[in-house]
């Protein structure tokens, strides 16, 4: 397995910066935030879903690109990704994101799913999923650029399960799942090897960050209400010596991409090397068990 960087997670950085970071912290792969920053946030302080400074603008086209590109390169890493924020339906988009990971050589891009929230019926959005799935399958085989289906809370693919049976039939040549433990802690949760041989050939790439659950207060009725939140790579609800020993038992060779929200670290480069080191570590603990 080797270890990359999901940048919305490294928000203050240049992608320049970003790269040489990841390289002096024992990186190989790059996953590139791919978004259009909005204007009344540009000025704002640097964050994850704002004004993230190491984000493609869609809008700048090659010339973009090839700063990212370049960056990547020059310190002789891989970019693993170019993921957006698609909504699913969104073939014009969908295709855009092939245009640009083909162009910067990356193998994933991520694929929109839908969102529930109850007020659509889950078979209406399902079956409406299957069809935007099933038209980019033909997008992605035609870009040779595979399409991922991440692992998230709050969507249709909450769960293994539930990602699994989105991608059923399609070829998991041009179609796969992102395996993200940490955003089953709040919602989705499956013991982790089951999970692992619920995606069997469709498990692409895996995102390394960590979650807990806290106590936030009680309802007029009495009862406790919790609340989930980002945790540090080792404090959270995720046992991650026990997630790598399953990624090793069912033969995963992918990338450990770090997506920490945890904000435990102010400077991204401590991230970065803490991520490295306790992920690093495990690895070769594991790998010679």
């Amino acid at each position: 397995m080797k270890l990359s960087v999901f940048t919305v997670s490294t928000p203050e950085l240049s992608p320049e910066e970003l790269a040489a970071k990841a390289k002096q912290a024992g990186l190989q792969g790059i996953e590139w935030r791919y978004k259009e920053t909005p204007a009344d946030v540009a000025n704002q302080v640097p964050s994850f879903w704002g004004n993230n400074q190491c984000t493609i603008s869609p809008s700048g086209g090659e010339v973009e690109l090839d700063r990212f590109k370049r960056a990547t390169e020059l310190q002789g890493l891989t970019t693993v990704s170019v993921t957006p924020y698609l909504q699913a339906g969104d073939i014009v988009g969908t295709e855009q994101v092939l245009k640009a990971a083909q162009y910067m050589g990356a193998p994933f891009i991520r694929l929109g799913v839908h969102s529930y929230d109850r007020n659509r019926p889950f078979n209406e959005l399902f079956e409406d999923e299957l069809v935007y799935l099933k038209a980019s399958e033909e997008l992605c085989r035609q870009y040779g650029v595979k399409g991922l289906v991440e692992i998230h809370h709050g969507t249709l693919a909450a769960s293994a399960s539930g990602a699994r049976r989105l991608v059923e039939g399609l070829d998991p040549q041009f179609i796969g799942v992102l395996f993200d433990p940490g955003n089953t802690v709040h919602e989705g949760f499956e013991n982790y090897r089951m999970a692992l041989e619920i995606l069997g050939p469709y498990l692409a790439h895996v995102h390394i960050k960590n979650a807990g659950w806290k106590i936030q207060g009680k309802a007029e009725d009495g009862s406790t209400i919790w609340h989930s939140d980002w945790e540090g790579l080792r404090e959270g609800m995720v046992p991650w010596r026990q997630v790598i020993a399953d990624l090793l038992a069912v033969g995963y060779e992918g990338y450990l991409g770090v997506e920490d929200f945890s904000r435990q670290f102010a400077d991204s480069a401590d991230m970065l090397q803490n991520f490295s080191s306790y992920i690093g570590d495990l690895l070769a603990e594991l790998q010679h068990v």
